[in-house]
């Protein structure tokens, strides 16, 4: 991820943005910020700026968790929210982006990406993914999952959490027969992190859910 820098309200405020672009871009990136509202000191600055108006991004060394090439054969994405954009940025790579292909490395591993948000409509980059579950759907799957969805609406999809019961079934031993040939990548909110994996400040032992 990058670290974007502005001042607002005579302040210095930071957040770390991660593009959802492929690498083969040369010269810009796109970004997928969700607007807070007033919750949102950054996010609303970057929705309100104009045309030409400039913002300062850094990119340091630590923010580069895993490098594509993956090695394990099987890949399980689980994100909450604005966490989907590092699987987005991933699924680049996995799916064969014109960087990787170009050399050589387009990978076929198998990959699911459970992906919770609290209603349908604030299912992120949503036809995005629904377009590659649909074009490469020997190789992904996508489950999406809505926690506060309005019991009225005509969504017809998973309801709830990204709960144990729900990991069981898509990550089964049918599903991912060798856990030393997978690999799971978690982004989502602190709660949501925390049930999943535990503390975030333990980050050599898992004793979460995935635990």
């Amino acid at each position: 991820c990058l670290l974007a820098k502005a001042t607002i309200h005579n302040e210095d405020v930071i957040r770390p943005y991660t593009p959802i672009s492929t690498n083969a871009l040369v010269g810009h990136m796109d970004l997928l910020v969700k607007d807070y509202g007033e919750q949102g000191v950054m996010s609303r600055k970057l929705h309100e700026m104009e045309l030409g108006e400039t913002i300062a991004f850094q990119h340091i060394p630590p923010n580069v968790k895993i490098q594509a090439p993956f090695a394990p054969n099987n890949i399980v994405l689980v994100a909450g929210g604005t966490g989907i954009t590092p699987m987005i940025q991933a699924l680049h790579a996995l799916l064969g982006d014109a960087a990787s292909s170009s050399k050589g490395q387009e990978q076929q591993q198998r990959v699911k990406l459970l992906y919770g948000s609290q209603r349908s409509d604030d299912i992120l980059a949503k036809d995005l993914l629904d377009a590659w579950a649909e074009n490469y759907s020997d190789r992904l799957q996508v489950v999406h999952v809505v926690s506060g969805e309005p019991a009225t609406s005509d969504w017809t999809g998973l309801r709830g959490r990204i709960d144990q019961e729900l990991l069981n079934e898509y990550l089964d031993d049918e599903a991912f027969p060798s856990k030393d040939d997978t690999v799971v990548l978690v982004c989502g909110p602190p709660p949501m992190y925390q049930a999943l994996c535990g503390p975030r400040n333990e980050p050599e032992t898992v004793k979460g859910l995935l635990d």
